[in-house]
């Protein structure tokens, strides 16, 4: 299963619904459509789930939201954490998933302090329950060693802007798992 986060902290509520309406009318069959930071938007559009981030509503708060206005309704709440600490609170605080990271170098994650690296990346895939997604640093060559350190998947920002051929970018990472 893909998953696409419509990631634009920067534009209006009413922008963001039409964005992300518009990514769930032309995305595939095998592809999800995730808002970052707003269970309202995310909710309301039948967007597969909500993306929290550090300052984001807790994870528990989007859940109880979620299942007030979609209830019987699959939908996913995600968490970014960036210790395992985050990582084991997020998933007790009711996550499907986390994103960890920085596992390598990158400049959008440099706030976040120095990377983990694989080995820290394997021990919080070992001791969550849910599936873990690597971020920070991710490149065709070495997304396969995050899988092979536990990650269910890998997350993404300039491995995908950067490509100029995004459907084969697509094939070669998923041939490397």
């Amino acid at each position: 299963m893909d998953w696409i986060q419509i990631r634009e902290k920067d534009l209006s509520g009413r922008a963001l619904a039409e964005m992300t309406a518009s990514a769930i009318a032309c995305a595939g069959s095998g592809t999800s459509i995730l808002v970052n930071d707003r269970a309202d938007v995310a909710c309301a559009l039948g967007a597969a789930g909500v993306h929290l981030g550090g300052r984001s509503l807790p994870p528990e708060e989007a859940r109880r939201l979620v299942n007030y206005c979609c209830a019987g309704k699959d939908f996913l709440v995600g968490v970014s954490a960036h210790s395992l600490e985050e990582a084991i609170q997020s998933e007790r605080a009711g996550a499907d998933y986390v994103i960890f990271g920085p596992v390598f170098a990158t400049p959008s994650k440099a706030d976040f302090g120095p990377p983990h690296g694989l080995q820290r990346l394997q021990e919080v895939s070992k001791r969550l329950t849910i599936p873990v997604l690597a971020i920070g640093g991710i490149t065709t060559k070495n997304a396969a060693e995050c899988l092979a350190a536990g990650a269910a998947g890998i997350a993404a920002i300039r491995l995908f802007q950067d490509t100029e051929d995004l459907e084969t970018l697509v094939t070669e990472l998923r041939s490397s798992s």
